[in-house]
């Protein structure tokens, strides 16, 4: 294959982890008892009080106990999700599950678990306790060889819970001798003081009021580190009597009004105090930011929080702030800065916008800015900024989601169709199909208001059938869509033409090709005005190169490809071209030219995986095998074959149950068998199956 890297390997770590980025601190005794818990018991619940760090012990024992899940250590962030939630499509979409059908998401998912072994880290539970206590009862039924780890501030109450509480660090050393180790509270503070303040280190005779602070945070870790972050403007004994006056007010407030010393104050103290430490515009800030369901970068914040006393222009240095005060995580993309809000101080700040009483309002602004950005990416789409959007969708699924919920919610019907429409067109490319499937079901009710929304979101319907497979149903919807497209009053040129291409792809692929043809060619020649169809006309010139590859127009086919291939260059467009890409490849191996097969599906395969396109990359893995077993080198086809493999068991059908992908697929397995033998063929595809999906993707792309 001409490739320089390393042939893929079977020791790979599987599933989503990322690398810490601070460092972990004590907790030994909790990290034995655990390893041997979560491979034995069947589900183990993390609680405890909000920060005392049950999502980083959590994660932590994932990362540790990765090499005895050979199908993954997988993290499900539950905390972006509404109280109703969609927790079965919140799994599907982290085991990164491209099913081809109209199944519902947990159907999908016990299905490819029931085999597995893998370790499933449920984090933020509690206000989904009720439901993810069912849907773990169904998931360990389905898949014995399933783990669960939850995090949550109570127990699931679920069948078979094992209960860890999660205690905060200990404050006070078991060894007091001069130079020992601190307590892991005071290690915790040493550490993160030294990231806060690196040019005034702590030293030994500091120790005793670390201790006292440490003591004073009762040792819940997102209050220490708090409090450590406070060391890049105050000095240590000054935070340290500024603590103490802050819990002295609070304990004789509490007094006065009889109240008891509630458990874990220290947290929610620290929060108030550094609430309390923050200027006037950051603590404004801090409560506006929480209307995000996730993270946000500087545009979405400066778009949704400015106002009133708040610039525009003075956000950036705002944000900045609020990092140095820990309130804010920063994390760098390749469209800039991203900013992340724990949980807990998210909490808080939503308490204050609730009492601002700006919290309907900024969550209307949430919404619009989320239409905006949707609106923006169906109209760029078919551009050179496609996999940037194609990054956004994914980036931004979670606040998508919170702006669709809050349409609905609001009874917005006009907003909500429009954002389905917008929002699911990007999801569809970037694998959200049962998310986008479920908003536009929603919205797109048997008593309609026309209008170019509906007919937009009819489109988008349609397309998303197709990307489930489900060719009839995508037919309908490109017969629902045409027939809303040519509504006098409401003509749509550009709705029109993917109609006609959706209802003639689905003729295709049903092998009704005479009747695809005609309509394919019968379908408007009309200028497409609205921005979002531009990809509409590059659609309908893919189906109708389907239609000549599948016929046997090979050298009609061979033109149709190229001149699509060359326009979609032209606009910077990678979807549309990808798949193009691929049915050139196969008419390159219909008139024999194998290495140019190679080139082609290659160029393919990294169209696909630019666009997190799973669906794709299987498709074209099994052209690429049968390209390279048509230059006579079997083993790699057949470890391209178990490469392919591994994508199959994600979409959940191989060869999408279509008769003309299992022939390619059974050919090249039976030619790489009869050149190399049985036994070669079985370790080269084992090799393949057991590779990392990273390791996969280089091993198919030549050297940059």
């Amino acid at each position: 294959m001409g490739a320089t890297v390393a042939e893929p390997g079977r020791n790979r770590l599987v599933g989503n982890l990322t690398p810490e980025t601070t460092s972990f601190v004590g907790r030994g005794a909790e990290l034995s008892a655990l390893a041997k818990m979560v491979a034995d018991a069947p589900l183990v619940t993390l609680t405890g009080v909000g920060g005392v760090g049950k999502t980083r012990l959590a994660q932590r024992v994932g990362a540790e106990q990765q090499s005895v899940f050979p199908d993954g250590v997988w993290l499900v962030e539950l905390s972006p999700l509404s109280a109703t939630g969609p927790i079965g499509l919140a799994v599907y979409e982290t085991l990164r599950l491209a099913d081809q059908s109209s199944r519902t998401a947990m159907e999908v998912v016990t299905d490819w678990l029931a085999d597995k072994r893998l370790l499933l880290i449920l984090d933020c539970c509690e206000h989904l306790a009720a439901p993810c206590a069912d849907i773990i009862k169904v998931l360990l039924a389905a898949a014995p060889g399933v783990r669960i780890l939850a995090t949550s501030r109570c127990p699931l109450k679920a069948p078979d819970e094992h209960v860890v509480p999660v205690p905060p660090l200990p404050v006070t050393a078991a060894d007091h001798s001069p130079g020992a180790t601190p307590a892991e509270a005071a290690v915790l503070f040493l550490e993160r003081a030294a990231d806060a303040a690196p040019h005034t280190p702590l030293v030994a005779r500091d120790r005793a009021a670390v201790t006292e602070i440490c003591t004073r945070l009762e040792g819940i870790p997102l209050a220490i580190e708090l409090a450590a972050a406070r060391l890049s403007d105050m000095a240590l004994d000054q935070l340290r009597e500024r603590l103490q006056t802050r819990f002295e007010t609070l304990t004789a407030q509490r007094k006065w009004q009889g109240e008891g010393e509630p458990r874990h104050q220290a947290l929610r103290t620290t929060i108030g105090w550094s609430h309390e430490l923050c200027a006037p515009l950051e603590r404004l800030l801090w409560a506006r930011l929480s209307v995000f369901a996730d993270g946000f970068e500087q545009e979405a914040a400066e778009w949704v929080c400015a106002g009133g006393p708040l610039a525009s222009e003075q956000v950036p240095g705002l944000l900045s702030h609020l990092v140095d005060k820990s309130v804010l995580q920063r994390t760098g993309t390749p469209r800039g800065p991203r900013y992340a809000m724990l949980d807990t101080l998210r909490e808080y700040g939503e308490q204050w916008l609730r009492g601002l009483g700006e919290h309907v309002t900024l969550s209307r602004r949430h919404r619009d800015y989320c239409r905006w950005v949707a609106r923006r990416g169906c109209a760029e789409w078919a551009g050179p900024d496609q996999v940037l959007w194609c990054e956004r969708a994914i980036a931004d699924q979670a606040n998508m989601r919170a702006a669709m919920e809050r349409c609905l919610t609001a009874a917005e019907r006009s907003t909500a169709v429009e954002m389905a429409g917008c929002v699911g067109f990007l999801w569809r490319h970037c694998g959200f199909h049962r998310d986008a499937q479920r908003y536009l079901d929603l919205v797109l009710d048997p008593d309609p208001l026309p209008g170019p929304e509906r007919t937009w979101a009819l489109f988008v319907r349609g397309c998303i059938a197709f990307a489930q497979g489900d060719l009839e149903a995508g037919g309908r919807w490109g017969a629902a869509c045409a027939a809303a497209a040519s509504q006098p009053g409401h003509e749509e040129p550009g709705a029109s033409v993917g109609a006609a291409g959706m209802s003639g792809m689905s003729l295709a692929m049903r092998g009704e090709l005479a009747r695809a043809a005609e309509m394919l060619d019968g379908a408007p020649h009309q200028p497409v005005l609205d921005a979002r169809y531009r990809i509409a006309p590059l659609q309908l010139r893919m189906a109708r190169l389907y239609t000549h590859v599948v016929s046997g127009e090979i050298a009609r086919a061979r033109v149709v490809a190229d001149e699509l291939r060359a326009d979609c260059r032209r606009y910077g467009e990678r979807w549309v071209c990808s798949y193009a890409d691929y049915l050139r490849a196969l008419v390159d191996l219909a008139q024999g030219e194998a290495h140019a097969a190679v080139r082609h599906a290659r160029e393919a395969l990294e169209g696909h995986r630019l666009l997190h396109n799973t669906t794709g990359v299987a498709v074209v893995l099994d052209t690429l095998a049968s390209a390279v077993l048509a230059c006579g080198t079997g083993e790699q086809a057949a470890c391209l074959l178990g490469l392919g493999q591994q994508f199959w068991q994600t979409v959940g059908r191989d060869q999408m149950d279509s008769p003309g992908l299992v022939a390619i697929r059974r050919a090249c397995e039976a030619g790489a068998r009869q050149a190399i033998g049985d036994t070669a063929y079985e370790a080269a595809f084992a090799t393949g199956l057991e590779s990392s999906i990273d390791d996969a993707i280089a091993y198919t792309l030549p050297p940059q």
